[in-house]
């Protein structure tokens, strides 16, 4: 080969050279003109991250107009003939009336869930009871699609949470507490499990059908009754399912559902012909039933048992129910500078912004070891610029709607206390919805522990960002705090793993990973978080009184 010519190397050195002194800073002057700061730099994605609509059909699911208390296996009107509307949170439209029940709606499936445990529940065999249970878990599988789509339009949720997360969870707790419905006493060696009786049960509104389940599945399981007392907001899934248990056809009165507002679980929580009250819910309530139930051991009986006479029958003892509670939390979500940061930021994802933050564990405090914390922020911030914010039957759907009105302010407030407290906010740069309740995906950097939004459960798509140096100073401040739910540490060292678990205080802690469940797992909290525990074996002790 003839080497190159000199000639042929000439073009770029003679236009270097032919750039003027002055031109050239010129050229260097608008070039730095255009560097942005690293802390100021933001992804641009234009349109390749946007997707064709994909909702998914609900004009085949007919919502009636309106729905009746579900007492001893019918479906009956409510004794004060109220009802209350149920609205679709993403569009504000009416979905349906609920009924709303009174004290006297509440004593009636008292009677008749005491009526069934008495004469039919406890004195069936094991065996026959966990047929029931698996014949409403086949159901559900069944239906599922059908019940996700109510889940969604009633509650606000994405669509692929509640068809891809709620309702395979629904039927697993229904087919894992049908298994040990004639195991009991391999649950409990050495000793004999005896059904507690009627359990009244009240459930929250961000995982309407699965909380459900929840209670329901081992309540069964062991022989006991129940009366269920949904949230107002989200009541349709729960008579859904009460039709699902006609279908099964379960016992008249082996499951009761009465629907209304605060007015409602205290009727239920104070009956005195109940023997168990599991609730889950904001702490403020859980500490009212507490004192409710405690007022009993004074002999004190706000709710008599004839709503007619206004008297509690003679000769019959006043109860204390055995009582299991599941409450708010502020979850500690450590990021260790040894961390695989990829995957614990889509795990930070996942715990702050699944189900809009309507989530008791949620992973609402995040603390990052402070020499990844410009990473973790930068990669954090790009990464909630790609959640997509809108229709919840949208299958693309990220972002859902918050489930109430009052909800959204709430979370309104405590945002901006956070800003007025010195905390940056950073926001998802998307255009919300005009109708519907909305609330763009957010978080605080520049907090804490002084702030509102650092000790105060927010219950929304909201994370407030700290910072730590050492693993001591890591639970310390994660311990610091009412609460203890859940937490989350993320590090690629076992040993700094089993350490912090040992000492964060916290119901559950996940590692290298968040929010996720199994029938088979316990699950409760600490301190103001509640106490009692709720799926696996630990979730059968709730419901028996063991001899």
């Amino acid at each position: 080969m003839k080497p190159a010519a000199k000639s042929a190397r000439r073009p770029a050195t003679a236009t270097r050279r032919s750039v003027s002194g002055a031109t050239a800073r010129g050229i260097l002057l608008q070039t730095a003109a255009k560097v942005v700061p690293l802390n100021q730099r933001r992804l641009t994605f234009g349109g390749k991250w946007d997707y064709a609509p994909a909702p998914e059909d609900s004009k085949h699911y007919v919502i009636a107009p309106r729905h009746e208390l579900f007492i001893a296996g019918r479906f009956v009107k409510p004794h004060s003939g109220k009802y209350f509307p149920s609205i679709n949170p993403a569009t504000e439209e009416r979905l349906t009336d609920i009924a709303a029940a009174d004290a006297t709606d509440v004593d009636k499936a008292v009677k008749a869930a005491r009526k069934a445990y008495e004469k039919v529940w406890r004195n069936m065999p094991g065996r026959e009871r966990g047929k029931y249970l698996y014949r409403i878990a086949r159901i559900i599988q069944e239906k599922s699609r059908e019940l996700a789509v109510l889940e969604t339009m009633d509650g606000g949720k994405t669509i692929k949470e509640s068809r891809d997360v709620d309702l395979p969870l629904v039927a697993a707790h229904f087919f894992y507490y049908a298994g040990w419905a004639d195991k009991l006493k391999y649950a409990f060696p050495g000793r004999t499990p005896q059904p507690l009786g009627v359990a009244g049960q009240i459930i929250p509104w961000n995982f309407p059908l699965l909380m459900a389940a929840w209670k329901i599945a081992p309540a069964l399981a062991c022989g006991n009754t129940v009366v269920l007392k949904p949230a107002e907001t989200t009541s349709i899934t729960a008579l859904r399912l009460a039709q699902i248990l006609q279908e099964a056809e379960l016992p008249e009165g082996v499951v009761n559902i009465v629907t209304g507002a605060g007015e409602t679980g205290a009727a239920l929580v104070n009956h005195p012909d109940i023997d168990k009250i599991a609730f889950t819910g904001s702490t403020e309530v859980g500490k009212a039933i507490a004192r409710a139930i405690a007022q009993r051991s004074a002999g004190f009986s706000p709710l008599p048992l004839d709503s007619a006479t206004m008297k509690r029958p003679e000769g019959r003892a006043l109860k204390l129910p055995k009582l299991t509670l599941e409450l708010g939390g502020k979850a500690a979500n450590i990021v260790f500078e040894d961390a695989p940061i990829d995957q614990a930021i889509e795990g930070v994802i996942n715990g702050i912004y699944f189900n809009q933050g309507h989530v008791c564990c949620a992973g609402s405090r995040l603390f990052v070891q402070e020499g990844i914390y410009s990473t973790v922020i930068k990669k954090l911030r790009d990464r909630i610029q790609t959640l997509r914010v809108g229709n919840p039957l949208d299958k693309n759907t990220d972002i859902g709607a918050i489930n109430s009105r009052p909800q959204l302010e709430k979370i309104r407030e405590l945002v901006q206390s956070g800003v007025d407290e010195g905390a940056e906010l950073t926001q998802t740069q998307c255009t919300l919805p005009a109708k519907g309740y909305w609330f763009a995906p957010s978080f605080l950097t520049g907090v804490t522990h002084a702030h509102r939004v650092a000790n105060e459960e927010i219950f929304g798509p909201v994370l407030s960002v700290m910072t730590f140096r050492t693993p001591e100073e890591a639970f310390e401040r994660a311990n610091n705090i009412p609460y203890g739910l859940s937490a989350g540490v993320w590090t690629d060292k076992g040993s700094k793993i089993f350490k912090l678990v040992n000492k964060l205080r916290a119901g559950v802690v996940w590692a290298n990973t968040y929010n996720k469940f199994d029938p088979t797992s316990p699950f409760g909290g600490y301190k103001e978080s509640g106490f009692g525990r709720e799926g696996g074996l630990q979730g059968l002790s709730a419901y028996c009184r063991v001899e």
